[in-house]
C-alpha cells in the first residue's frame, strides 16, 4: 500500500507538472497565432490600398493624352456646356465620387447595359484634380450606350473649404494628422484599419454634400465606385419615401449589423440620441430626395456629430456611423433586392446574387485586386472592354 501511494503521489507530481507544460505551450502558440493575426490584418490592409500598375498606366497615359491633344479639351468642354440634360429633373440622376477610372467604367458600363432607356441616364462623376483630366479624357472618348456622363472635380467647389467642412478643417489638426500620417503612435495598439487617412478624404465625406454638389437636382441615386448593376434602375426614381431623405437597404438580419455595432454606446451623446438595436443599412446604393434634404437641413445635422468626434470617442472610422447619426429617423428601408452586398469579403447566397439589381463588393478584396474573391471576379469583369486598345498597353487584367 505504501508502495501504490509513493507511486502514486509520483504519477500526480508527473502530472501536474506535464498540465503546467501544455498551459505554457498553449500561451506561446496563443502569443504567434496573435502575432500572425495582426501581421496578416496589416499586410491585407496594405493589399487593399494599393493601386495595380495596369490602373496606374492608365490613368498616366489618358493624363498625357488630355494636356497633349487641345482639340479634344475643346470639343468636351463645348459638349458639356451644351448639355441640357445635366439639370433635367425628369431624367433619371447618378452619381459616383471616385479616383478609379476602370471601376467607375463598370458602374456606368453595367448601368447602361442593364438599363431599358439609356438615353434617359445621366451619370455625375466628382473626383480629385489628380485624375480628373484623366477621368475627363476616358469618359470623353468612349461611349455608354447614350449615357450622358458629366465628370467634375471638387477642387472646384468654392463652398468647400476649411470654414464650412469639419473634416477638412480637423485635417489641419496637429494630433488628427499623427493619428492618421505619422504610421507610429498610440504603441501600435490601434489597428491599421482605423488609420487609414482615406477615412479624411473628400471623395468619401462628399455624399453628405451632394445637395451642394447639385443644386438643381430633386432626386438622386448614389453609387460607390464597387459596384456592379445588373438590373434596371429606373424605378428606384419612383419609389415613395414616405417623406424620408435616405432610401437604403438594411442591414439589420444579424445582430452585429445594429447601431451598437457601430458606435460607441459608452459615450452619453450616443447612449441618450440613439436606439442601441436600431437597423444598421448601407451606403453604396441610396436613393436620396434632395428636396426633402435641403428643407432638413441634413447637412448640418452631419456637421453636429462629425465636429463631437474630433477625438474618435463616439465612432472610429467610415462614414457609416456618421451616416447612420445624420440619416437616423430620416432612413426609408428598401427591399433587399436592390443592394447585395459581401462580395468584397463573404460568400454570399447565390440566389440573392441572381436577384440582385446591384452587387457591391464591399471589403478589402475587390474585384481590380489580385486578393479580390476569385468566384466573383466575373461578375465584374464582363463589364469590362479587355480589348480596348488602352487597357492592353497597360497590361490591365
Amino acid at each position: 500500500m505504501a508502495l501504490l501511494l509513493f507511486q502514486g503521489q509520483q504519477l500526480h507530481y508527473d502530472s501536474a507538472t506535464m498540465i503546467m507544460k501544455l498551459k505554457a505551450k498553449i500561451q506561446a502558440l496563443e502569443e504567434q497565432m496573435s502575432s500572425v493575426t495582426e501581421k496578416s490584418s496589416k499586410y491585407g490592409q496594405i493589399a487593399a490600398e494599393e493601386v495595380p500598375k495596369g490602373l496606374y498606366c492608365i490613368g498616366i497615359r489618358l493624363t498625357t493624352e488630355w494636356f497633349r491633344n487641345l482639340s479634344l479639351q475643346r470639343k468636351i468642354k463645348e459638349r458639356m456646356q451644351m448639355e441640357a440634360k445635366l439639370k433635367d429633373n425628369s431624367l433619371n440622376h447618378f452619381c459616383v465620387f471616385s479616383d478609379n477610372i476602370v471601376a467607375t467604367s463598370v458602374v456606368i458600363n453595367s448601368t447602361s447595359i442593364s438599363s431599358k432607356n439609356p438615353d434617359r441616364v445621366v451619370f455625375h462623376i466628382v473626383t480629385d484634380e489628380i485624375n480628373y483630366a484623366a477621368m475627363t479624357a476616358w469618359f470623353g472618348t468612349n461611349q455608354f450606350k447614350g449615357v450622358t456622363v458629366e465628370v467634375q472635380k471638387f477642387e472646384d467647389f468654392k463652398w468647400l473649404n476649411a470654414s464650412y467642412v469639419p473634416v477638412l478643417k480637423q485635417l489641419q489638426d496637429a494630433e488628427t494628422q499623427s493619428y492618421y500620417f505619422s504610421g507610429h503612435h498610440d504603441d501600435e495598439k490601434t489597428p491599421i484599419k482605423f488609420r487609414n487617412p482615406k477615412y479624411l478624404s473628400m471623395l468619401n465625406h462628399l455624399r453628405f454634400y451632394i445637395p451642394e454638389v447639385f443644386p438643381a437636382l430633386k432626386k438622386i441615386v448614389f453609387l460607390d465606385d464597387d459596384v456592379v448593376v445588373q438590373k434596371d434602375l429606373s424605378a428606384l426614381f419612383s419609389i415613395d419615401l414616405n417623406g424620408n431623405v435616405n432610401g437604403a437597404v438594411e442591414t439589420c438580419m444579424e445582430t452585429f449589423h445594429r447601431y451598437h455595432k457601430y458606435l460607441n454606446y459608452s459615450h452619453p451623446l450616443i447612449r441618450e440620441h440613439f436606439d442601441p438595436d436600431a437597423c444598421g443599412w448601407a451606403f453604396g446604393m441610396n436613393v436620396f430626395d434632395l428636396v426633402e434634404w435641403r428643407k432638413r437641413n441634413v447637412t448640418s445635422i452631419y456637421h453636429y456629430w462629425q465636429e463631437k468626434n474630433v477625438d474618435r470617442t463616439l465612432w472610429k472610422l467610415g462614414t457609416l456611423p456618421p451616416g447612420l447619426l445624420t440619416f437616423y429617423g430620416l432612413t426609408e428601408p428598401l427591399d433587399p433586392t436592390w443592394h447585395v452586398l459581401g462580395l468584397g469579403y463573404t460568400n454570399v447566397d447565390p440566389h440573392l446574387i441572381e436577384k440582385g439589381a446591384v452587387l457591391h463588393f464591399n471589403g478589402n478584396s475587390k474585384p481590380w485586386l489580385k486578393i479580390g474573391m476569385e468566384k466573383y471576379k466575373p461578375l465584374w469583369e464582363k463589364f469590362v472592354d479587355y480589348s480596348h486598345p488602352l487597357l492592353q498597353q497597360c497590361n490591365f487584367h
